[in-house]
């Protein structure tokens, strides 16, 4: 199967746009995601799939500093700059290309499987789940970020933000066969395939909670990666696009006004 196939959004995905939203997410969404973690006990084996540009990784290492972990992602580009920007860790942490559909763990291989910012990104993401599911230990957990782009809520000025999530991006994934809104779909799923005492917690990344510049970022850099993109499956056109992303971050940035986005965790044990 091919990359494409496995990740059409790629090029996006490869831009250098999303080195600045990934570093902006771990800022705004890690400080209260951080806090989940408890319940994980002390994982001594642990895979971040989907790792991207190891952000999240770094972290989870200082947090489990006894833990071995592994970023997998399916671009080389991004695992180059993942062990380039945290060689410190190694050999304790390492990098490596892998499909998370097809993962070259052995059934059973991890305490803990962490999945952030993917599942709206691939197509049939049930098959994503299913494949950490078998990778986990019996006992051990899975964490699972999973985005849901009619979660984000930003007031209306000359344009309406909402015409860009639900005209934009989320008609966009359909075009991309991929799935804008898997956020709530994620619980049901993972139900399916027999995870236990399953919990969905929410990071809210507000104009309250996260600097206002912080939460402004993350837009910028959709709008600098993905805008393009939009316009060619989609039918809003390239300037009503930049005005709607320049909307949301306009009212994130002004303290007058009130911006949100509720990030679904779902979360799980593996039966032992």
């Amino acid at each position: 199967m091919t990359t494409q196939h496995r990740n059409p959004q790629a090029q996006q995905m490869a831009d250098e746009s999303m080195l600045r939203n990934l570093r902006a997410q771990a800022e705004a969404i890690w400080p209260q995601e951080q806090l989940l973690l408890e319940r994980y006990g002390n994982p001594s084996c642990i895979a971040d799939i989907g790792c991207g540009s190891g952000e999240i990784t770094s972290r989870l290492a200082a947090r489990y500093p006894q833990a071995r972990i592994i970023g997998v992602d399916i671009l080389e580009s991004s695992v180059a700059h993942a062990r380039r920007v945290h060689a410190s860790l190694a050999p304790r942490v390492q990098f490596e290309q892998g499909d998370a559909f097809e993962l070259r763990f052995a059934t059973g291989e991890l305490d803990l499987v962490v999945c952030r910012h993917m599942t709206q990104a691939v197509p049939e993401p049930e098959k994503v789940l299913a494949e950490l599911y078998r990778i986990c230990k019996p006992g051990g957990w899975v964490h699972v970020l999973s985005e849901d782009y009619g979660m984000l809520h930003m007031p209306a000025g000359s344009v309406d933000p909402d015409r860009l999530w639900h005209a934009g991006v989320i008609e966009f994934a359909r075009h991309t066969h991929t799935d804008a809104r898997i956020g709530r779909r994620t619980w049901p799923i993972m139900n399916e395939l027999g995870w236990q005492e399953l919990r969905v917690d929410y990071v809210i990344v507000d104009s309250l909670r996260v600097p206002r510049q912080t939460f402004g970022t993350i837009i910028q850099a959709w709008r600098d990666g993905y805008l393009e993109a939009i316009a060619r499956h989609t039918q809003l056109q390239q300037d009503e696009l930049r005005a709607l992303f320049d909307q949301c971050i306009a009212a994130i940035v002004d303290p007058r006004q009130y911006a949100v986005w509720h990030i679904p965790i779902v979360s799980g044990r593996k039966p032992a």
